[in-house]
């Protein structure tokens, strides 16, 4: 038994499992519809597709070694996960809006995640989530190594190693879709969906100004 792959597989899985930027898109985009929250995690898959066949090629070392080129993606993931965020905070403060309109005539109706209209766009938030990631590339580069064996041909390990960190993401992703999903009828309420739809805005919007002011006080 491959002792290094089985522990390979639990640092993956930690790793794909911790909640961020990821975590936060497909548990939003959930909330809008099952098939958007599937299809948010199809495209965090995706990104990480990107990120692992960079590491394989060694195009992430030059991206690590040049600082200009490196800032520059951080700048435009920050960007990408602070506008998210404050796309959030925005349809937060629509939704309490109009249930504040609607306190009048003592309505409480189940509401949806108004999030992404529609599978395509919620494809294209999880990839551009997790492919924008400048964090990604280090991490695969650092991690990736320490589990190819002495003497073992790098490149075979290396695709072997990515391919489980893409199907762990394709395991993980759409099954915390599903849960969200399944609890849809209680998380979709007015009260609970503010509450749930601030807190996604409010940690993407710190993620991103976290991003974007990386790079640029260095």
């Amino acid at each position: 038994m491959d002792a290094q792959l089985l522990a390979f597989v639990a640092v993956a899985a930690g790793m794909v499992a911790l909640p961020g930027a990821d975590f936060t898109v497909v548990v939003r985009n959930a909330l809008a519809s099952r098939r958007d929250g599937l299809a948010t995690a199809v495209g965090v898959a995706g990104g990480l597709v990107v990120h692992t066949a960079l590491a394989v090629a060694g195009l992430a070392a030059v991206l690590v070694t040049m600082p200009v080129l490196f800032r520059g993606v951080q700048l435009l993931g920050g960007a990408y996960v602070l506008y998210l965020g404050l796309s959030g905070l925005y349809a937060m403060r629509r939704r309490a809006a109009a249930a504040g309109a609607g306190a009048g005539a003592g309505s409480e109706e189940e509401v949806t995640g108004g999030t992404p209209a529609g599978p395509g766009r919620a494809l294209r938030q999880g990839f551009l989530t997790n492919a924008l990631n400048p964090k990604a590339p280090v991490l695969f580069l650092s991690l990736l190594p320490q589990f190819v064996p002495d003497g073992a041909a790098p490149l075979p390990r290396t695709l072997l190693l990515a391919s489980v960190v893409v199907l762990l993401a394709l395991v993980w992703f759409p099954a915390v879709a599903l849960l969200v999903d399944r609890l849809g009828r209680w998380l979709r309420r007015p009260r609970a969906a503010r509450v749930i739809e601030g807190g996604s805005g409010s940690a993407l919007t710190a993620l991103g100004l976290v991003l974007v002011a990386g790079p640029l006080l260095h």
